[in-house]
C-alpha cells in the first residue's frame, strides 16, 4: 500500500506542497545579492497557513550553497548565547575562532584559547565570530519560528540591529502571528524591524491544489476543483483534506466529517480562544449572514458602525476575515462558519 503523501503534523515539510515561488524568490534574491538590499524578513499569517514550511524551504535553498550557514533559534531561550554556542559547535568554525584567538570559555561554551583572556561580553564575542566568518566568505541565516516577545528576544533584535549597521554577514527570518510580529515591531529602539519587509502568507492557489488532488486521487476536473475549493486555499486544510481523503480511497465527501473535526480540534479551538468577546460576536454575524454584506452583519449582531469597523479591521489583519469586495467580508478558513455557530455563546461575547 502506498504511503499517504499528506501530513497532519504542524511545521513538518510534507511530501505534497504547493510552492510560493514568487515570495520565496524575493527573499533568496534579496539575501544573496552583494551588498544585500535586505537582511531581515518577517513572515506572518494565520496558524496553519504554512509559515514554518515556507521558512524551512528558503533556509534549505540557501543552505545548499556552502557559503550559507543556517542557525535555528527559539525566541523563548537566551538567543545571543545560543547563537554563539551554535556557531562554536561547528568544528570548522571552532578552528576559525581559535585561530582568531576568540576565547569563549567565560560563557561555558567550551571554546578556550590558551594564553588569551576570555571575552566576557556576548555582543563582543559574536561580533568577533561573525567578522571571522565573514572573512571566510560565509553568510549566516538566523531562523526564529513563532516569535513571541521576551526580554531575550528584544535584546537579540536590538543587538542584531547593530550587527547589520556594522555590515556583518547576518540575515534574519522570523515567523509569527500578526499580533506577535506587530508587537515586536512596535517595541521602542527596534525601528529597523518596523522598516523590514513583512510577507503575509495568503491562501494557496486553488487551481494548483485542484491539479494536485486530480493527480493523487485520479479525479476528473470538476470533482478535483470542487474538492480544492472546499479548502479555501488554507494550507493546513489542503493537507488535512488530502490526508483523510487518501484514507477513504479518494472519496472526499466521506472524509469531510473527519476533516472538519480535525480542523476544529487542532486549529479552530486555538484561534477561537484567542479572540475577544466582540471579535467572536462579529464572527457570529459573519457566520449567520447570507451575503457577507456589512449592513446585514451589523443588523444580525446589533453592532454600531464605530464598533463594527475596528473589530472587522482586527480580524482582517489577523487573517481570519478577507474583504471580498468593498463592504463585504468572508471567512478565510474553510468550515469556520459552522464552527462559529456551534461554539458562539452570546453572554460571553458582549
Amino acid at each position: 500500500m502506498k504511503k499517504n503523501p499528506y501530513t497532519l503534523v504542524f511545521g513538518k515539510e510534507p511530501a505534497q506542497t504547493i510552492s510560493r515561488a514568487a515570495q520565496s524568490v524575493e527573499v533568496t534574491e534579496m539575501f544573496s545579492e552583494t551588498p544585500s538590499p535586505q537582511q531581515v524578513y518577517m513572515i506572518t499569517g494565520l496558524r496553519g497557513m504554512g509559515k514554518t514550511v515556507f521558512m524551512t524551504e528558503i533556509a534549505a535553498e540557501l543552505e545548499a550553497d556552502n557559503r550559507w550557514v543556517v542557525v535555528e533559534l527559539s525566541s523563548s531561550s537566551d538567543l545571543l548565547r545560543d547563537f554563539a554556542a551554535h556557531l562554536a559547535s561547528e568544528d570548522a568554525f571552532a578552528r576559525i575562532f581559535q585561530k582568531a584567538k576568540i576565547n569563549l570559555s567565560f560563557f561555558g561554551i567550551g571554546l578556550e584559547v590558551s594564553g588569551t583572556v576570555p571575552i566576557t561580553n556576548i555582543q563582543v564575542a559574536l561580533t568577533k565570530m561573525l567578522e571571522s566568518l565573514g572573512r571566510q566568505g560565509k553568510r549566516i541565516l538566523v531562523c526564529i519560528d513563532e516569535v513571541i516577545i521576551t526580554e531575550h528576544m528584544i535584546e537579540f533584535a536590538s543587538i542584531f540591529q547593530i550587527f547589520i549597521r556594522q555590515n556583518l554577514p547576518v540575515y534574519l527570518l522570523m515567523t509569527g502571528l500578526y499580533e506577535n510580529i506587530n508587537n515586536l515591531r512596535n517595541e521602542k529602539n527596534l525601528t529597523f524591524l518596523y522598516r523590514a519587509p513583512r510577507i503575509e502568507l495568503k491562501p494557496l492557489n486553488i487551481g494548483i491544489i485542484s491539479e494536485n488532488y486530480k493527480r493523487n486521487f485520479n479525479l476528473n476536473d470538476e470533482n478535483a476543483l470542487l474538492m480544492a475549493r472546499l479548502t479555501k486555499g488554507y494550507s493546513f486544510a489542503f493537507q488535512v483534506m488530502g490526508y483523510f481523503t487518501w484514507r477513504y480511497d479518494g472519496d472526499y465527501e466521506k472524509a469531510l466529517p473527519e476533516v472538519k473535526a480535525y480542523l476544529d480540534d487542532y486549529v479552530y479551538d486555538k484561534i477561537w480562544s484567542e479572540l475577544s468577546g466582540k471579535d467572536r460576536r462579529l464572527c457570529y454575524g459573519v457566520a449567520k449572514s447570507k451575503t457577507g454584506k456589512a449592513k446585514e452583519i451589523k443588523e444580525i449582531v446589533s453592532l454600531a458602525d464605530n464598533v463594527y469597523s475596528p473589530y472587522r479591521d482586527r480580524l482582517l489583519k489577523r487573517g481570519v476575515l478577507t474583504s471580498t469586495e468593498h463592504g463585504y467580508v468572508a471567512f478565510t478558513l474553510p468550515f469556520f462558519d459552522e464552527y462559529v455557530i456551534r461554539n458562539y455563546v452570546e453572554h460571553n461575547a458582549l
